[in-house]
């Protein structure tokens, strides 16, 4: 059978470009293939089969570039998810909408068996964990798009430091990537407790208050999301440090890990990825078992969307289990939120957040 995807929001992530990700004459004009729309194009046994938009006008480009019919082109998500019977609702609106439109997907008449919720999860630690709880009481897979999970070399780079144990416990890591914090360093995070499989337990954090979205970007206002960091102390003992606060152009992102069998170090803008084994107390440089390369962007995550997409596939096949699940999204949101109040509060905070902690709201794109 083929699924029925529905996209919430017609913007860049859904198909129609970003700047700063894409080339600049394609934004808003023609198909973009590092996309949700894009991704389900380009993979076997699901469709596009409708789309929603409050805006009328970016609705009607969105459809006219991915050859969706007018009588499936809705004016707000409601009438989408009311005359539409879907097997995947991707939302593609901004992060402080996500808690909405993913809790009306899977409350709705759509029905979807899975909600693909782009990243990040949420602009609230409870409004992830109210889509988390609306999501299992409806039986709906949530499953949130942190692109680089969807990579084949990051895949596999996890299950050697899971499986394999190439650096042992982990004591350290120092990390960096380009501000703001929630619009591209939840993919650092992410990244992060991915190859940790772990969730940190305190934080200190500092907020630069910058951001480049206003000019860089053309956004049309100023939110709270900006460049930021600090360090983070993760359950198995792990000390890291964070630093987004660098401008995107002159920025890498960069992790470099230290354990008690060896040491990593990615560089994913540079495409270097080097791996020392620990030997009778010297550290010996040696490649990596299995992996060819280093991860870039051009090659590695150009293919993410159409294999997140795949995978989705996989999961309503009942052949693979959610790669990407809500409650593991909310790890990467609850140290940006922490940074914050750390930040304005002037001390450490303990994760799980306190009740009143977890509504912190942080405005994004």
């Amino acid at each position: 059978m083929t699924y029925r995807a529905g996209i919430i929001g017609t913007g860049g992530i859904a198909g129609m470009g970003i700047l700063g990700m894409h080339d600049a004459e394609d934004i808003g004009k023609k198909k973009v293939r590092a996309s949700h729309a894009g991704g389900i194009d380009a993979a076997d046994g699901i469709e596009l089969a409708a789309v929603a938009d409050v805006d009328e006008e970016k609705l009607d480009r969105f459809g006219e570039a991915w050859d969706i019919p007018p009588e499936n082109r809705y004016v707000g998500h409601e009438a989408m998810l009311d005359a539409e019977d879907l097997d995947v609702v991707s939302v593609c609106t901004p992060s402080y909408l996500h808690a909405a439109h993913v809790v009306d997907a899977a409350q709705s008449a759509a029905d979807p068996s899975l909600v693909w919720c782009e990243k990040p999860i949420a602009s609230a630690v409870s409004d992830a964990e109210e889509m988390v709880d609306v999501c299992d009481e409806t039986d709906t897979e949530l499953l949130v798009n942190h692109s680089f999970r969807f990579t084949t070399k990051l895949q596999q780079l996890r299950d050697l430091v899971q499986e394999e144990d190439i650096i042992g416990d982990v004591l350290s890591v120092s990390t960096q990537f380009r501000m703001e914090l929630l619009r591209n360093s939840t993919h650092l995070l992410d990244t992060l407790v991915y190859l940790l499989d772990d969730r940190a337990s305190k934080v200190a954090g500092h907020i630069t208050g910058e951001n480049e979205a206003v000019e860089s970007l053309e956004a049309a206002e100023r939110v709270d999301d900006a460049g930021g960091g600090g360090f983070v102390v993760m359950d198995d003992g792990a000390f890291v440090t964070i630093d987004c606060t660098i401008p995107r152009e002159p920025s890498s992102m960069t992790l470099n890990f230290i354990g008690t069998e060896g040491k990593l170090y990615l560089n994913n803008d540079d495409g270097e990825w080097r791996y020392w084994r620990l030997e009778d107390g010297d550290h010996v440089e040696d490649s990596l078992p299995g992996i060819e390369g280093a991860w870039t962007w051009d090659e590695d995550y150009r293919d993410a969307f159409a294999n997140a997409a795949s995978d989705i596939v996989s999961v309503l096949d009942g052949e693979m289990d959610n790669p990407s699940t809500g409650e593991e999204a909310t790890r990467s949101l609850e140290i940006i939120a922490a940074f914050y109040i750390s930040h304005y509060t002037g001390g450490q905070v303990s994760i799980p957040l306190d009740r009143p902690l977890r509504d912190v709201n942080i405005t994004s794109w």
